[in-house]
């Protein structure tokens, strides 16, 4: 095995990324506040090729050096709004008919091991604060939860290694042909 240089990786440049189909998928952020977090799931929606991530309530915006440092770029290719409310943003999404899903520890909340996505819907993806997670009123106001099974004595995962991780499930089923299942 050799590893890869940058050159061979065929990487888009972020005015063809731009154009590039992306995955019908939005990530919501709730008032995430680390700056390093909201970089990094920026790229985690380049590197997934999702649609666009929202920035809610105190999370940070673009430009910003701290995001930038860890998004590497990758907030100037993906797509991004800001809504001072969470709640706007989903009543937003729902009226453009995208499922909309909290990650989030709750009564009811699907594993995501048993979580399927639909290969033809849309799907907003909502991570919250890291101590207080996604605020009530917007759990209110979801289709469903989905939570990430851990083994541990800790009961969370960082928003940004949450993220990574469900947004990479839900892209890797929506990919999926039927015959896959």
């Amino acid at each position: 095995m050799r590893k890869l240089k940058i050159s061979e990786l065929n990487r888009l440049t972020p005015e063809e990324f731009k154009l590039t189909e992306k995955h019908r998928v939005v990530a919501i952020l709730d008032n995430v506040r680390s700056l390093h977090n909201v970089g990094s799931i920026f790229r985690t929606a380049d590197a997934l090729c999702i649609e666009s991530v929202y920035l809610c309530g105190i999370t940070a915006t673009p430009p910003n050096n701290e995001i930038h440092k860890t998004a590497l770029g990758a907030e100037d290719a993906v797509d991004w709004k800001y809504f001072a409310e969470t709640t706007d943003a989903v009543a937003q999404l729902k009226k453009e008919a995208y499922i909309i899903v909290a990650v989030e520890q709750a009564e009811g909340s699907l594993m995501l091991t048993d979580f399927l996505a639909q290969k033809d819907a849309k799907y907003a993806l909502i991570f919250g604060n890291e101590v207080k997670g996604v605020q009530q009123q917007v759990i209110d106001l979801c289709d469903i939860c989905v939570e990430i099974p851990q083994y541990g004595t800790k009961h969370s995962f960082n928003v940004s290694v949450s993220a990574g991780i469900v947004l990479w499930e839900a892209i890797k089923q929506l990919k999926k042909t039927p015959y896959d299942r």
